[in-house]
């Protein structure tokens, strides 16, 4: 036998040898790996979590009282209510006569004097008692705060017939900036007096609203309300927004531009210089954006 002969004889059954042992070894740790959890024997790579889906609900309906407090202004406040109902994708704004008086607890209040004398969570509650609903939050604004909001809509276009000096007063639209939003919604002569007022708030608002860009106002949602917040009093917290804001968020860019915002007129009697809300319209207001929405 030659010498190459031999070699190769003996380098055959060693490369098998030691082929046979990588996989007995293999196979060995591959066991003792899978026994001890570090392979998991049914897959072997991980499944994403899945995505979480936020659904929007009745529950997400709150309401806020807006109080436009404005000192230096010849002006009484301004008492704005916000029911938001983001599922159905609807704002409804309620501008409350300062002059409004109602009885409460078998004695006469007013909400301008609960206001003066208790305050913020006073006016709340006079609101709460006088419409038997539940005001989730408020938020006290002034001048330098109102305006932001408007800024933040970009103004509106609105018509004005009254004779009130840099507007048009021909009832004709024309458009108005933060400025005049503010000088308006404040002006205390109007011809039907604080319930006039409070119409115009009212419609100034929904107009605002639905002429805005609302998928610009989500985009920018998050520095908006921190800015308000450090702004105002409130007792809107971080929790607070937290909660609503992706159905907020929802409803501005995915509802109807020209009809998500809608204003509730209060018919109701003057009593010399007070105003006393029809107790009709109270319930039908209460039913239609409140009672109907509790067993759903």
């Amino acid at each position: 036998m030659s010498k190459n002969q031999k070699v190769g004889s003996i380098a055959v059954p060693y490369l098998i040898t030691i082929f046979i042992g990588i996989l007995i070894l293999g196979g060995g740790t591959f066991a003792l790996l899978r026994h001890l959890g570090v392979i998991d024997g049914k897959k072997e790579l991980s499944e994403p979590p899945p995505k979480q889906v936020v659904t929007t609900t009745y529950e997400d309906n709150h309401t806020i009282l807006f109080i436009l407090d404005e000192p230096d202004k010849k002006c009484s406040t301004t008492f704005m209510l916000l029911r938001s109902i983001p599922k159905d994708k609807k704002l409804i704004f309620v501008c409350i006569p300062s002059n409004t008086i109602a009885l409460i607890d078998g004695e006469q209040k007013g909400i301008k004097s609960c206001y003066e004398q208790g305050g913020s969570s006073e006016a709340v509650s006079f609101t709460e008692k006088v419409f038997g609903i539940t005001v989730d939050k408020y938020m006290k604004l002034n001048s330098e705060a109102f305006v932001k909001i408007c800024d933040i809509m970009g103004g509106v276009t609105y018509p004005i017939a009254d004779d009130i000096a840099g507007f048009n007063g021909d009832g004709s639209e024309q458009y108005l900036n933060s400025e005049q939003i503010d000088k308006l919604v404040t002006y205390a002569l109007f011809n039907g007096g604080e319930n006039e007022r409070a119409s115009t708030a009212s419609a100034l608002m929904k107009n605002m609203v639905n002429q805005s860009d609302l998928v610009r106002v989500s985009d920018s949602f998050d520095n908006s309300f921190n800015s308000l917040v450090n702004m105002t009093e409130t007792d809107i917290t971080a929790v607070d927004y937290k909660k609503h804001k992706v159905a907020i968020k929802t409803m501005l860019e995915r509802g109807d531009g020209n009809s998500i915002a809608s204003f509730y007129p209060l018919d109701g009697m003057d009593a010399d210089s007070d105003f006393i809300i029809a107790q009709g319209t109270i319930n039908d207001f209460k039913d239609r954006y409140y009672t109907q929405y509790e067993s759903k």
